[in-house]
């Protein structure tokens, strides 16, 4: 007879198994007992049922069309219909916006544009009735003084009051000096053309002053048989010479264009000038200052 063991000598997996048949013997006895006290209810086994696979399938074989097939394909239509509407929406959306941003940008151009002034070049309110440096020749009786004789009677008033216009305010951009070395000139340039400035060298005209290099015409004077007779040779010019003015900083050379022989009263060779020239006047010819010389030169190089 085989000994009967300890319980601390069993292994957990022995005692598992020893639980698990204590457990059913008791279920066993359970089961016993309802029994022989009529507490067990039989149960029929159910039918066994047949898979709803083959039964769907063989229900979805005999399925007519759904009549939604026509309504599928008008929505379809339809669909398709606003989707080509919300494009085309969207376009002229697009298209509206480029076109309000090209308009604001030309109405902001042409406002631009309007506000922009125009460069307006400078018109002398007093206008020279004739050309100066005009004088009697010095071997004339009572010599050499100032000709009002070329001048009508009723403006010389006005020439009265040319003599009178205010010397511009020292700078040191303007004309100092003149040297021609075609010519051998080397002169001072004082401001203003009247009988007393052109006695101390080469006069600048004040109508419309401007300073050597700039736009304009710098309008340069001087006698040619008294006071040093300083612009004598004129007539001996040629086109490409040079006429160099002087600044306190720089100077600025001119070529010479052309050479113009002119009544006193041509006073439009005085008129302002879109590019820098510059335009010495003298009587001429010498010892008889009936005409004027008049000579063009253009502005090449600043120095």
């Amino acid at each position: 007879m085989a000994r009967k063991r300890n319980v601390d000598d069993l292994t957990v997996e022995e005692l598992r198994h020893l639980l698990v048949e204590k457990r059913r013997a008791e279920r066993q006895n359970r089961l016993e007992a309802y029994r022989r006290t009529g507490r067990v209810i039989q149960v029929e086994p159910q039918p066994e049922v047949a898979p709803l696979d083959g039964l769907r399938a063989e229900t979805l074989e005999t399925d007519e069309p759904t009549p939604s097939t026509p309504r599928s394909r008008r929505r379809v239509w339809m669909d398709r219909l606003l989707f080509l509407v919300e494009v085309g929406a969207v376009i002229g959306l697009v298209i509206v916006l480029v076109n309000t941003f090209y308009g604001l940008r030309l109405i902001n151009a042409e406002a631009a544009s309007a506000l922009i002034q125009p460069t307006l070049t400078p018109t002398p309110l007093i206008r020279a009735v004739v050309l100066p440096s005009g004088h009697t020749p010095p071997n004339s009786p009572g010599g050499s003084q100032f000709n009002e004789a070329e001048i009508p009677e009723h403006l010389r008033p006005m020439v009265q009051s040319l003599a009178n216009l205010p010397v511009p305010t020292t700078s040191p951009e303007q004309a100092q000096r003149i040297q021609i070395p075609a010519i051998q000139i080397d002169a001072p340039i004082v401001m203003g053309d009247g009988p007393e400035q052109l006695k101390k060298g080469v006069g600048q005209n004040l109508i419309s002053p401007i300073n050597p290099g700039q736009k304009g015409n710098l309008v340069l004077s001087a006698h040619n048989d008294i006071y040093g007779q300083i612009f004598r040779d004129l007539d001996q010019l040629k086109a490409g010479d040079e006429i160099i003015i002087y600044t306190n900083q720089r100077s600025y050379v001119y070529t010479v264009r052309e050479t113009q022989i002119v009544k006193p009263d041509q006073v439009d060779v005085m008129d302002s000038t879109q590019d820098a020239v510059v335009t010495l006047i003298s009587c001429y010819p010498y010892m008889v200052d009936k005409q004027r010389i008049v000579i063009s030169a253009d502005l090449r190089d600043e120095r």
